[in-house]
């Protein structure tokens, strides 16, 4: 799914109109606190959801979740993902984003653990992995998360159910088949697809390169 990260921010609608195969939008919200750098929030959300009916997919890089994802979920965002870093009570959580209709997400920078959040997963809908530090896009892919992306495919087969394992952070053609093999099965691309000649081409580009066979 394409992040509007690299998208022109000055020309957010072109941008989603730009890429029509998309799966889903993914949309950063940082506060310069948990993250140093500053996005977009909340108002910037409920016009980018006024223009589109794709999915919404919010990554919330900020401080206190608890207290702010909730909203995103009611402006009609499908999926609401939270830092586990930043949620001081991540099940509570979790539980509030999916009464208010939202699959609720699990964020995880590149140096936390799944291991020790094993016992959440039934709560959760969704788990990301950074493959990069969050905070700026167009960053270089750090191969060294692929033993984690597998550790934790490994904990979500053996949970079951329908949680997704989303990577995010320097996803192009050079890295999608590896986080594929590794047992991702949602990817986000920001720079590779905004850059391209043909923002729609490339996502499907990324698409097939996924697809087993």
């Amino acid at each position: 799914m394409p992040s509007l990260l690299s998208a022109d921010f000055a020309n957010l609608q072109s941008a989603i109109e730009s890429v029509p195969s998309a799966d889903a939008l993914h949309v950063d919200v940082m506060d310069n606190h948990f993250v140093p750098n500053l996005t977009l929030g909340l108002p910037v959300v409920e016009s980018i959801r006024s223009v589109t009916e794709a999915m919404l997919d919010i990554h919330l890089m900020i401080e206190d979740p608890d207290r702010w994802a909730p909203g995103y979920a009611d402006a009609g965002a499908e999926s609401v993902t939270f830092h586990i870093e930043a949620a001081s009570a991540p099940v509570r959580l979790a539980r509030e984003l999916r009464n208010r209709g939202a699959r609720a997400g699990m964020a995880l920078k590149p140096a936390t653990p799944i291991e020790a959040y094993r016992d959440l997963l039934p709560e959760i809908d969704m788990v990301l992995i950074m493959t990069v530090e969050p905070g700026f896009g167009g960053q270089k892919f750090l191969d060294l998360m692929l033993p984690k992306i597998t550790r934790t495919r490994e904990l979500l087969d053996a949970v079951g159910g329908d949680i997704w394992l989303q990577i995010d952070g320097g996803v192009s053609v050079e890295t999608i088949e590896r986080c594929a093999e590794a047992g991702a099965d949602a990817f986000v691309a920001g720079s590779a697809v905004f850059n391209a000649d043909d923002p729609d081409a490339m996502v499907q580009t990324l698409r097939t390169l996924t697809s087993p066979g």
